[in-house]
């Protein structure tokens, strides 16, 4: 670089700088500006030898992590130092005693926190990924502003990965995906989760997000003059009751357009509330609710409400502290439109986050929701015994999950995931009320342990000395706490059955002149088809191991290492004729890898891959190469947790199979219109058609086709042709 540009750099990262302390959500003490002044000089000298991958000097990166720490999440002057920090450990020779002697105890603690999370292998098999996961998730115990600065850094990565190779591009946007997004969700960080999302569909699905977007840009114009003829007719009926308010559009994400269209098989035209409105109103907090539901009669008076679609998180917040009144109405032009009323400390907190909001902000010890969170999740993550990757299906489902409300016997309220039953309710007030549950009573009626609640619910729960937990009750339950207390007692349970099975075992063998030991275990395990010793000395302490079968084993015993050998070879015959008959004409249709391999595979069920359509193959562990869409339903969770095992696919001949694709059709019915239906496809387009099915209701129907192609290019004339047929509302492949 020459000078000149060296000098404008430099002028940049300053600019930078300042720019960081003026948009501080904070205010920020002389003290607050002197620490991050240190912090900033640190990293600048840290990283002065280092660039990112698109040539920019790295100090770009730790400063706009910073930016989005104090201005987007509204954290303090430490967690903004710490953001400019995060990386001078990991990539630099400063080390952790010199962060602590520079900065303190805490930003040194945030620092190793995230140095931590950066050093977990992202390559590693899905087992140690998910195990990696837990340790991270671990450090909220510590700060939780430790995974609040990962999600800043992540965001910011997702924001500048243009210059990435497309394969890198595919795998961090699934992982944010399926971590970080969800992660941002439950912590409350509303607007990060929401582009983490978008960023995420923008490299898995480049193709579906910048359609949508193009739509979304062009209804721009249409969404902000809908707005201005919705605030025109409340403006003068708020005024008059003297409501100091404003009312705005908010866009719905390109992601969460692109979930409707899937969930609900309908077109971009086709979802009606692609944007809400949102008032935001200004007045002293004892009387924020009274003025929400003084807007809200307001906003009924002049629009019809939907009934079922109110949504009270003022009277009951959510646990994440998100708290509006969220409302439903029949706007002008007859289009439904979600109005949220909040005031401007709600809508600070949907926005900054409530972690940063209560426990940072205001520092105000009665606000526990956060905390009794994190108390809850701490349990669930130290416990050792949960399998690490069913622990990451568990923890991403209850992140998401929607909340319901119930009370205590004494009118307590308590928040659980939607789905609850009456025995997760009970491990929810404490593990051992949960263990010795006998029975459950909602709204005073006895209900089975499995009974779904339902918000406003009254339970009690019925305890017993004598009640242990049973396998039964893992069908009982959905949230992961009431699993993980329920999978460590029997686990308890079944270890103490088998070491006593351990001791009869050594008696029986002893009978039989048979010494215990390694070798007899591993034979014993072999010849009864179990998997584990564990599973031996268990089954033998509940008694399920008959004498006999110890006989048979000793008496087999002296050709035991004979019969090991014939068992594996029979096996692996059998696993050649299954691989000779995987070959088959399809072989030539894909190519793998970058030197286009030509290797077997099988086509999957869940998202029926056709010639033409974007796949991947995925490396099973017994099934050889599977190919699935890139769309798969599937697609994000492999790509996150098993990106080592993708391979590229490429179709190179389609020739030489026909492939079976289902089409959904809907529209007016009318006569003539099946005769016009298969004589487009099969007279036409020269398409065999396998199944047809029509089902008509008061002058609409539907209809389910399938039919035989070669590939997507038939598929899409084919359904271009359908669609100009009279009549015809919608075709969409299933």
């Amino acid at each position: 670089m020459t000078d000149v540009e060296i000098e404008k750099e430099n002028a940049a990262i300053a600019a930078e700088y300042r720019n960081l302390l003026k948009i501080s959500y904070q205010t920020l003490t002389e003290d607050d500006k002197k620490l991050i002044r240190l912090a900033f000089n640190t990293a600048v000298d840290a990283h002065k030898e280092q660039r990112r991958k698109s040539g920019e000097a790295y100090i770009f990166h730790p400063i706009a992590v910073a930016k989005i720490v104090a201005a987007e999440i509204g954290l303090d002057a430490t967690s903004i130092a710490a953001a400019l920090l995060h990386d001078v450990v990991e990539d630099t020779d400063f080390t952790l005693n010199d962060m602590e002697r520079l900065f303190g105890e805490t930003v040194a603690r945030i620092v190793d926190g995230l140095t931590k999370i950066s050093q977990l292998q992202s390559d590693a098999d899905v087992s140690l990924q998910a195990e990696n996961f837990r340790k991270m998730l671990l450090t909220l115990h510590d700060d939780v502003r430790v995974i609040i600065i990962k999600i800043a850094d992540r965001l910011h990565n997702m924001q500048t990965m243009e210059s990435m190779p497309p394969h890198k591009q595919v795998k961090i946007a699934s992982e944010t995906l399926y971590i970080y997004a969800p992660l941002a969700h439950r912590m409350g960080l509303y607007n990060i989760k929401t582009e983490l999302e978008d960023l995420s569909l923008k490299y898995t699905e480049p193709e579906v997000f910048n359609s949508i977007l193009e739509k979304t840009l062009e209804s721009k114009g249409e969404q902000k003059e809908y707005i201005t003829a919705f605030n025109d007719s409340l403006q003068s009926s708020l005024k008059k009751e003297h409501v100091d308010f404003e009312i705005k559009g908010r866009p719905k994400s390109i992601f969460s357009i692109r979930k409707k269209m899937l969930k609900q098989n309908v077109t971009f035209e086709e979802v009606y509330d692609k944007f809400a409105v949102r008032i935001i109103y200004k007045c002293d907090q004892d009387q924020e609710k009274f003025i929400a539901w003084k807007i809200y009669s307001i906003v009924t008076d002049h629009y019809r409400p939907n009934p079922v679609r109110l949504r009270d998180w003022i009277s009951s917040p959510k646990s994440t502290g998100y708290e509006a009144l969220h409302i439903t109405v029949m706007g002008p032009e007859g289009k439904w439109v979600e109005v949220q009323i909040r005031s401007e400390r709600m809508n600070e907190i949907a926005e900054k986050g409530y972690a940063a909001h209560y426990k940072y902000k205001q520092g105000d010890k009665n606000e526990g929701g956060l905390d009794e969170w994190l108390v809850k999740l701490q349990e669930a993550l130290e416990n050792q015994e949960v399998n690490a990757v069913d622990f990451i299906e568990q923890f991403k489902l209850n992140l998401y999950a929607k909340e319901i409300f119930v009370f205590t016997p004494k009118g307590d309220l308590k928040s659980l995931p939607k789905g609850a039953t009456s025995l997760d309710f009970a491990f929810s007030i404490h593990t051992q009320i949960g263990f010795k549950t006998r029975g459950t009573k909602v709204n005073g009626k006895l209900v089975p342990l499995s009974h779904v609640l339902k918000s406003g619910d009254q339970v009690e729960i019925i305890t017993s000395e004598n009640t242990r937990p049973s396998a039964n009750w893992l069908d009982y339950v959905t949230t992961s706490r009431a699993k993980s207390k329920i999978k460590s007692s029997l686990n308890d349970e079944r270890k103490l059955i088998a070491t006593e099975g351990k001791e009869i075992l050594k008696r029986k063998l002893k009978q039989l002149k048979i010494t215990l030991n390694d070798k007899s275990v591993n034979e014993l395990v072999s010849f009864l088809d179990l998997k584990t010793s564990l599973d031996l000395f268990y089954r033998v302490g509940l008694g399920t191991v008959e004498n006999k079968k110890l006989k048979d084993y000793a008496a087999e015993r002296s050709n035991a290492f004979i019969s090991f050998f014939k068992k594996k070879i029979r096996k692996q015959q059998s696993q050649e004729d299954i691989n000779k008959d995987e070959i088959t004409e399809k072989y030539d249709l894909l190519v793998f890898g970058k030197e286009e391999e030509k290797l077997n595979y099988k086509l999957t069920s869940c998202c029926s891959p056709i010639p033409g359509d974007k796949v991947f193959g995925f490396v099973t562990v017994s099934e050889g190469i599977k190919v699935h869409k890139n769309n798969c339903p599937n697609a994000v969770s492999m790509q996150a947790n098993y990106a080592y095992r993708i391979i590229r696919a490429k179709w190179i001949d389609s020739s030489q199979q026909e492939y079976f694709t289902d089409l959904t059709i809907s529209g007016i019915d009318q006569l003539g219109l099946v005769n016009n239906l298969t004589k487009i496809i099969s007279n036409n387009m020269h398409v065999n058609m396998r199944k047809i099915s029509f089902e008509t209701d008061d002058g609409f129907f539907t209809g389910n086709i399938t039919v035989s192609v070669k590939n997507k290019k038939t598929i899409d004339k084919l359904i271009d042709n359908i669609k100009k047929i009279n009549g015809i509302d919608q075709v969409k492949r299933s």
